[in-house]
C-alpha cells in the first residue's frame, strides 16, 4: 500500500472536489465508509447537497479556536492498494482508514478528544481520509511524525493482506570449518624495497607474482620482493593490490601502513555530504589568499564564468528544483515560483558582474592616490541597489522610462531603491 499526505485550508472546497467528478472525470460513486464526528450526524450529511453542513461539522473544533486556528487545518491522507491485487471491500477499506487515523494519532482508539475525521471512496483501490487537526479539547494534533507512522502502518497492512510476502525465517547453515589462514607480512625495507614474507605455498606465490612482485629462491627459502627502483606510488599500489588478493584467498596479511593506499586518501570532507558547499568554501579561501590581481582574476573566474562558473551552476540548480516541484506536485506551484524567483535574482547578479573581468585586470596594476580612491568610493552605489539594478522589474522600469520620456538620457542605468514584491497567483 502507498499513502500520500497533504494539508488543505478549505474543508468545504476539498469535499466538493472529492464528491465531484474529479479533474479527469475519474470519480465514481463517491460514498462515506467510516468516520467520527463526535455526535455530529456525518452519515446523514455525506450527500452532495449537504456537503457545506458536513464541512461545518468537521470544522467545529477549528472554529472554536478562532484566530488561533492554524492556516491549513485540514489533514488529507490518500491510501492506494496494489493494482495487481483484488480490490478491498468498503468494510475492509473502513478498517484501513481506522487503523491509519489510530496509527498517526489523529484518532487513537478510545480517545474522547480525538480529531474529527471521515473516510470516503470515489475510485477503485483507494480511500481518502479527511480530518481536521484541532482536537475536541482545543489542542492541536502534532503531525511531525505522521508520514513515518503512516508508511509503517501501510506496510504492516499490506503484509497482513498478503500484498507483501512476510520475511522468511533464516535457515541455519551448517557450521563452517575454520582453517587457520597462512600469514604473510608485506613491509617496506630501509633500502626502499618492499618484501613479502611468510607463507611460501604455490598459491600465494602466484598471487604475489601476479601483483608485480619478483620471486627469489636461495638458501633463505622462497620470498618475494619489489625492486628498489620501483616508484613510491607504484610500491604502495602494488603492495595494496597484493594484500587485497591474498585476503580474498583467505590469507592473513599484515600490510605496512606506509604501503596501504586506503590510508593515503584525501581527508574527509569537513561538511559531510555537502560537497558543493565544501568546494565553494575552498574557492572562498582561495580568493582570500590571492596576493595579486592575476591570481584574483583566476579565482573569481571559477565563480563568474558564463558557462561553467559557480553562479551559473547555482542558477541552473534553482531552475531545475522549481521544474521538478511542478512535475511532482501540480498544486505546489507557489513553491516552484519561489525557486524560479531565486534563479532570476542569481541571473541578476550575473548580469551585474558582466565584463567585470576587464576591471579586474586593473586591480593591483595602477594604484590610485588615496584622495582619489576615497572620492571614487563615495560614488559607488549601494550594493543592494546595484544587485537589483538588472532585476526583471528594474529592466521593465528602464524600458518604460525610455519610451515615455523620449530624451537622449533615457538610456541611463536605472537604480531603483527597492524591488517589487513576489508574484502571486
Amino acid at each position: 500500500m502507498i499513502a500520500h499526505l497533504q494539508r488543505a485550508s478549505n474543508t468545504a472546497g476539498l469535499l466538493t472536489y472529492l464528491y465531484g467528478p474529479g479533474e479527469r472525470g475519474n470519480h465514481t460513486s463517491p460514498r462515506l465508509i467510516a468516520g467520527d464526528g463526535h455526535g455530529a450526524p456525518i452519515e446523514l450529511l455525506a450527500e452532495p447537497g449537504s456537503l457545506p453542513y458536513l464541512a461545518h461539522a468537521l470544522d467545529a473544533p477549528v472554529e472554536r479556536l478562532g484566530a488561533r486556528a492554524p492556516e491549513r487545518p485540514v489533514w488529507v491522507c490518500s491510501v492506494r492498494s496494489d493494482p495487481r491485487r483484488p480490490d478491498l471491500t468498503d468494510s475492509q477499506w473502513a478498517t484501513v482508514a481506522r487503523r491509519v487515523v489510530a496509527a498517526t494519532g489523529i484518532a487513537p482508539d478510545g480517545d474522547p478528544d480525538a480529531c474529527r475525521w471521515i473516510a470516503l471512496r470515489n475510485q477503485p483501490r483507494q480511500v481518502h481520509v479527511v480530518a481536521t487537526l484541532v482536537r475536541e479539547d482545543g489542542s492541536l494534533h502534532n503531525a511531525y511524525r505522521d508520514a513515518f507512522r503512516l508508511q509503517t502502518e501501510c506496510r504492516r497492512l499490506a503484509t497482513e493482506l498478503g500484498h507483501l510476502p512476510t520475511a522468511p525465517h533464516p535457515i541455519p547453515r551448517a557450521q563452517e570449518t575454520h582453517v587457520p589462514a597462512p600469514s604473510i607480512t608485506i613491509t617496506a625495507e630501509p633500502s626502499g624495497s618492499v618484501s613479502a614474507k611468510g607463507a611460501s605455498d604455490d598459491l600465494s606465490a602466484t598471487l604475489l607474482k601476479h601483483a608485480g612482485f619478483q620471486q627469489i629462491e636461495d638458501w633463505y627459502g622462497r620470498r618475494h620482493r619489489l625492486p628498489t627502483t620501483t616508484p613510491a606510488a607504484d610500491r604502495a599500489a602494488i603492495a595494496t593490490h597484493a594484500a587485497e588478493m591474498l585476503r580474498a584467498a583467505r590469507y592473513g596479511v599484515d600490510l605496512d601502513p606506509s604501503l596501504d593506499t586506503a590510508r593515503m586518501t584525501a581527508p574527509a570532507n569537513p561538511l559531510g555530504p555537502y560537497t558543493a558547499g565544501a568546494e565553494l568554501l575552498r574557492l572562498t579561501d582561495q580568493i582570500r589568499a590571492t596576493e595579486n590581481g592575476a591570481d584574483l582574476r583566476q579565482a573569481v573566474d571559477h565563480l563568474l564564468h558564463p558557462d561553467h562558473g559557480a553562479l551559473e551552476r547555482v542558477r541552473e540548480a534553482l531552475e531545475a528544483a522549481g521544474e521538478q516541484i511542478n512535475d511532482l506536485d501540480d498544486e505546489a506551484y507557489q513553491l516552484a515560483d519561489r525557486f524560479g524567483f531565486a534563479a532570476e535574482f542569481v541571473s541578476s547578479a550575473q548580469s551585474e558582474l558582466v565584463d567585470s573581468e576587464v576591471e579586474l585586470r586593473r586591480v593591483g596594476n595602477s594604484p590610485q592616490p588615496q584622495a582619489e580612491a576615497r572620492t571614487h568610493a563615495r560614488r559607488l552605489p549601494d550594493p543592494r541597489s546595484a544587485a537589483l539594478a538588472t532585476s526583471p522589474a528594474a529592466a521593465k522600469a528602464k524600458v518604460s522610462s525610455a519610451l515615455g520620456t523620449g530624451e537622449a538620457g533615457a538610456s541611463a542605468a536605472v537604480r531603483p531603491s527597492q524591488v517589487t514584491g513576489p508574484r502571486t497567483r
